[in-house]
């Protein structure tokens, strides 16, 4: 088995104005044209980061709700050229991410943040881009510019307090979301459903 670092997950943060500014289709374009092969890395086709990852785009600070979605169907087209590094399932216990984070590097860059319960938020610097944006909060600005995320909401049935996040040394990301056994029990027997 891989060796792998265990992330914290982080839930209190206070940082007002962060995401505020989104990635238009046209800007992203203008990115990658610039030819930096670590942009075409973590932003490239297949990667968790990309705006294209879900088959049209999507700003990826703008949450998605992943697990409305079957892996399977959403990726099939990066599947089946080979260039999705991208997966989710549910089980009876978790909702689980994996994940290669290329260009990310094997350090611990990668930041895990949990907003309000509700959102999971997967963010970081990119390593040439850090000196030039410690003046201000790079998160409050053109993001894209100095690093990357990728926002995701949480289903209803988690128990986002005990959400455990791991890097790979080959720079792979798992993300495991307990599910609320309490809050799947209700749910299935049809407490609080309208039952007509």
């Amino acid at each position: 088995m891989t060796s792998c670092l265990k992330l914290e997950v982080q839930t209190e943060d206070q940082t007002p104005h962060k995401w505020c500014i989104s990635l238009a289709e046209d800007e992203f374009k203008r990115l990658l044209s610039h030819g930096n092969p670590v942009v075409h890395k973590v932003f490239g086709e297949g990667s968790l980061f990309s705006p294209l990852l879900f088959g049209k785009f999507f700003d990826p600070s703008d949450a998605f709700p992943l697990w409305d979605f079957e892996s399977d169907s959403l990726l099939s087209n990066l599947r089946n050229s080979g260039k999705s590094s991208v997966d989710w399932f549910q089980t009876d216990q978790a909702y689980v991410l994996k994940a290669e984070l290329p260009g990310v590097g094997k350090t611990n860059n990668v930041q895990i943040h949990v907003e309000k319960g509700k959102i999971v938020e997967i963010f970081g610097q990119l390593k040439l881009l850090q000196r030039e944006s410690q003046k201000k909060d790079w998160r409050s600005c053109n993001w894209w510019e100095y690093g990357y995320v990728r926002r995701l909401e949480l289903p209803e049935d988690v128990d986002w307090r005990r959400i455990e996040a791991y890097l790979s040394i080959d720079a792979v990301l798992e993300i495991r979301i307990p599910r609320n056994l309490l809050h799947s029990d209700t749910s299935a027997s049809g407490v609080g459903k309208n039952s007509e």
